[in-house]
């Protein structure tokens, strides 16, 4: 009996997400199937694209016996509001959903967490650890040995080196290139397109090529 699937979220990753689960059901995928979302910008009954809307996000524990969750809210511009509103749920790790497309390749000694979401032809090599609560998003890249943090959103095409260290609520942005043996600090983005050859502090967002400090994260 598959597992029924609330996303927290909606249009953009939340949708992109469920409409992941809904073709890997079609290939024989079988541990999860995708039931609605939790949304705090619409209403109870109501859909999101032909999805529907079960409830409100701060609802969600009397759904904790009967439903596992992914979360897909996230900001480019600054993740911790966002990140410390999901813990704030105090969603037991249990619940969380761990959805792997069928169609994307993760090394077998890969460490994967609670939550993580990796999308249809993504690639994962060996060694790597992926936090809590983390989007692979569809056709990105990351190598061998790296120790990736919570909360981590890796944008499609995008392609991470090995040997790196990437703090929490990292944003790594659409065909974004990383090179091997970096450290990225907590709540950092790297902007669609950037190629890092360089160590980025806690909160930075850099962009270009070659990379370069833009300013600080602003959060909302």
């Amino acid at each position: 009996m598959k597992k029924k699937v609330l996303i927290l979220g909606g249009k953009g990753n939340g949708t992109v997400v469920a409409s992941a689960i809904i073709d890997a059901n079609k290939r024989g995928y079988n541990e999860y199937e995708f039931v609605g979302f939790l949304n705090d910008g619409e209403e109870p009954e109501g859909c999101i694209e032909e999805y529907p809307v079960f409830d409100k996000i701060y609802n969600i524990k009397k759904y904790f016996d009967d439903y596992y969750f992914i979360n897909t809210i996230l900001r480019i511009d600054g993740n911790m509001k966002r990140m410390n509103m999901v813990e704030e749920l105090n969603i037991p790790l249990e619940r969380y959903s761990t959805f792997v497309h069928p169609t994307a390749y993760v090394a077998p000694n890969v460490k994967i967490k609670p939550g993580v979401v990796i999308m249809p032809n993504a690639s994962i090599s060996s060694n790597t650890i992926i936090g809590k609560n983390s989007l692979i998003m569809v056709g990105a890249t990351i190598g061998h040995n790296n120790i990736m943090g919570d909360y981590l959103h890796v944008a499609a095409q995008s392609c991470i080196g090995s040997y790196l260290t990437i703090g929490t609520g990292v944003h790594i942005g659409l065909n974004a290139t990383i090179r091997e043996n970096l450290v990225i600090g907590d709540n950092a983005t790297i902007g669609m397109g950037t190629v890092l050859t360089k160590n980025v502090g806690e909160n930075e967002i850099w962009v270009g090529n070659p990379g370069r400090f833009l300013r600080y994260s602003e959060e909302d």
